[in-house]
């Protein structure tokens, strides 16, 4: 094998897949990215077993082949040669070794076979459809903040894709929770989608898809299955095992009879439970919003004696209300608001708070209280 490559190609495609390696791995081979050269074209592909990530790159092929070798190591050394250098790549006749020349430099790096990385399938998924960079971006940033890291509860640990029973248009929605917060957002569903399953995509998985949006503006074609799915952004190709569990019935913890409503500036209540949670502790992170007649008090006490209090003006006409949360959950929340105002609706000091924005009428988000 041997190709030569201009650095940045080599080290935007590198960026991209070595996200899918795992630093600490027991199986030597999955430490290690799979190149291989094809006609004009080099193909880059890294895995777990569980997420598998291609990316195609264009390339001199001066001879086809294929070989693995550690993908951080060689990262690394992509990312320290200078800018718009140019890259030399080859593998010696055992294919034992690969060696990278740029310029005066020159590195040898140790090879695995091939035949040891493990097959990434490329068959073909039965549901297929697009969607817009821009509705995927927002389906996944409005979520997936609440997805859980308790692995005990797996079938939470991931972004849950569905088509709601709605009497309105049919809508693609998507849920995360970790039991304390839940938010939702939703958009039309996308042409082709009508018969696609309900899926959880792993935390993992969304994380590695959300950093590809950032520069994609066109739209991003979906396949999958019942156990896997699959986004194709242009030159890269995500492959994904889906959460094997079953989401809970999240509407359940949507509250319906929350008849205490509330409208607050964000940018004020933002900064303002900013600069009071400085004095919650770090582990609960508490905070009391004491709520009546167009004023609130945001107050926090901590273990020290320590204390912090300020008042905010709201619109707000129901019955006093206490109600304590976490305020990391709450900033959590609300720095996903993007109108001008924050909705509130409360019922009493125990129970579930649902949060919405002026702008965004698809978009919801509970959380719940915490005493104080």
């Amino acid at each position: 094998m041997n190709f030569k490559i201009e650095r940045t190609h080599l080290f935007s495609a590198l960026s991209h897949i070595q996200n899918a390696v795992e630093k600490k791995n027991t199986i030597p081979i999955l430490s290690n990215i799979l190149i291989s050269c094809e006609k004009s074209n080099l193909y880059l592909t890294a895995t777990d077993l569980d997420l598998s990530m291609v990316e195609v790159v264009s390339a001199e092929i001066i001879s086809d082949g294929a070989t693995t070798t550690p993908a951080h190591l060689l990262y690394e050394i992509v990312r320290k040669l200078p800018e718009g250098a140019q890259i030399e790549i080859t593998t010696d006749k055992e294919n034992s070794k690969i060696t990278i020349k740029s310029g005066r430099s020159k590195f040898s790096l140790p090879c695995l076979s091939k035949e040891e990385f493990p097959v990434v399938s490329n068959e073909s998924l039965p549901h297929n459809f697009e969607i817009s960079s821009k509705i995927l971006k927002k389906l996944l940033d409005k979520t997936r903040f609440a997805i859980s890291t308790e692995e005990t509860r797996y079938y939470l640990n991931g972004v849950y894709f569905h088509k709601p029973d709605t009497d309105s248009s049919p809508v693609l929605r998507s849920v995360a929770t970790d039991g304390h917060r839940l938010a939702y957002t939703e958009s039309s569903l996308p042409e082709g989608a009508s018969d696609f399953p309900s899926v959880i995509v792993p935390r993992k998985a969304v994380s590695e898809l959300r950093r590809l949006l950032d520069n994609i503006d066109d739209n991003i074609k979906v396949s999958l299955s019942d156990s896997q799915i699959r986004f194709n952004l242009g030159a890269t190709t995500i492959t994904t095992k889906l959460i094997d569990g079953t989401f809970p019935d999240y509407q359940r913890v949507i509250p319906e009879q929350n008849n205490k409503l509330m409208k607050i500036n964000r940018s004020e209540f933002v900064a303002a439970v900013d600069r009071v949670s400085t004095i919650s502790t770090e582990k609960s992170r508490a905070i009391k919003l004491s709520i009546e007649s167009n004023m609130m008090k945001i107050s926090a006490n901590s273990a020290d004696a320590a204390s912090a209090y300020e008042e905010l003006s709201i619109e707000y006409d129901s019955d006093l209300i206490e109600i304590g949360f976490n305020s990391k959950y709450l900033l959590d929340i609300t720095h996903h608001i993007e109108g001008e105002m924050i909705n509130f609706s409360l019922s009493d000091s125990v129970s579930p708070a649902i949060i919405t924005d002026d702008s965004d009428s698809q978009s919801l988000f509970v959380l719940m209280p915490m005493r104080v």
